[in-house]
């Protein structure tokens, strides 16, 4: 049995030029180390990170580390990761995660999941993967322009993405979307239209509103020398909470605020438009009318939940069971620890809704989520564009895994 010996926790930086938590794990074995990701548009019901007082630091967070869950991780058995995970939970003793904070909670447990695979020389996704064979590898969803939170709301939709439902393995699929982002550029650059890069890598352009923005992406496609609704599709995250009002939503341009079947018919009339098969988070997270309506009108597109189900096993049963969704994001930092992810995960396949393993916007190097995503099974990953280091750093994670692998199919998400 390899134990814990020591831990720690330091203050690195984000994406975003923002300090987050690294917690490092050291067994008999080695080191392992990960860090905490964080998110600029948040859920409800999102566990709550630790910040110091002026809402950016991590200082707080690392000493409580320190003073009171390293002293409860040496000399426990580095493979125990639920019973690790449960005391981690009984050590916080909230239901939001906000005393020991969910950034801290999710560095250490995928620390010790990471110290756990080296003590039993694998790597992570193979010590995930115990036993099990691995048919397909997640498909990855990459973001091509970026909106809402994420870039200034220069557009309402926050993440405008694409899908290479047609492509054979990883290689391929990257080189697809690439080719894509590449050619988003060009026409951003002929029209004078970019305006800067977003959070996670992606164009957020100067266009007339988000079909504009649509219609710049599928043109993208086909100037990239792709088939747009077959060798690729769109994806959106609209993130409606954003633009959700009391009076109803409120996008960018609008007169007055829409009532919920009004946004849902504009909405739908976009996907009927342009080879859009995947809509992200189309109502506020307390819409759930908004969702059932969008899911009943456009029965051929995936309804993936994040705001509405952040998470969590039971709220993705329960948005299951009413029509809400059939695909939900797998955020292991919003609710704190990688038992409870793995939870929401298998409850995802329990009720038949497509689990997306997902990064955040606010990003590091920290490769874990590749690993995850792999191993776990999931259907899809959603990291970002594949552009900036902290994004490139999960894609080229996933041509190691893939080669390694022998270069598997993807998954299929129709």
């Amino acid at each position: 049995m390899t134990v814990i010996h020591a831990a720690k926790a330091r203050s690195v930086w984000d994406s975003r030029g923002r300090p987050t938590i690294e917690v490092e794990i050291t067994t008999a074995a080695g080191t392992a180390c990960a860090i905490a990701p964080a998110g600029a548009s948040r859920g409800e019901r999102e566990a709550h990170e630790l910040r110091d007082a002026d809402h950016l630091g991590v200082d707080i967070a690392c000493a409580t580390f320190d003073r009171e869950i390293a002293p409860c991780l040496l000399g426990m058995a580095v493979d125990a990761q639920t019973t690790i995970d449960a005391r981690l939970i009984a050590i916080d003793g909230t239901e939001t995660r906000g005393r020991l904070g969910a950034n801290t909670l999710i560095a250490t447990s995928m620390a010790v999941a990471h110290a756990a695979a080296r003590a039993n020389g694998l790597p992570l996704y193979q010590w995930l993967l115990a036993d099990r064979k691995l048919p397909a590898l997640p498909m990855p969803e990459i973001q091509i322009l970026g909106g809402g939170a994420h870039a200034e709301r220069r557009i309402d939709l926050q993440d405008l993405m694409v899908v290479p439902v047609g492509a054979d393995d990883w290689p391929t699929a990257l080189r697809w979307c690439a080719a894509v982002y590449r050619a988003a550029r060009a026409l951003l650059d002929a029209s004078h239209s970019l305006r800067g890069v977003a959070d996670e890598g992606g164009f957020f352009p100067n266009v007339g509103g988000d079909a504009a923005a649509l219609e710049l992406l599928t043109r993208a496609i086909d100037h990239a020398g792709y088939r747009p609704g077959d060798q690729l599709v769109i994806s959106l995250d609209v993130a409606a909470s954003q633009f959700y009002t009391p009076h109803g939503y409120l996008p960018a341009g609008a007169a007055q605020a829409l009532a919920s079947s009004e946004w849902i018919e504009r909405l739908v009339g976009w996907c009927r438009c342009y080879p859009i098969r995947l809509v992200e988070d189309p109502a506020d997270q307390n819409d759930l009318g908004g969702f059932q309506a969008f899911r009943h009108a456009l029965p051929s597109c995936r309804v993936v939940g994040d705001d509405l189900v952040t998470t969590r096993a039971e709220d993705i049963r329960a948005a299951a069971r009413c029509g809400a969704i059939d695909a939900a994001l797998i955020k292991p930092n919003q609710v704190g620890t990688l038992s409870e992810a793995k939870s929401a995960f298998d409850a995802c396949l329990a009720s038949n809704v497509m689990p997306i393993v997902s990064a955040r916007s606010g990003e590091t190097e920290d490769v874990t989520i590749a690993h995850l995503a792999t191993g776990w099974g999931a259907a899809m990953l959603k990291v970002g564009s594949i552009a900036r280091g902290e994004r490139t750093a999960k894609w080229n994670e996933m041509l190691r895994i893939s080669e390694a692998l022998g270069h598997p199919p993807l998954h299929p998400i129709y």
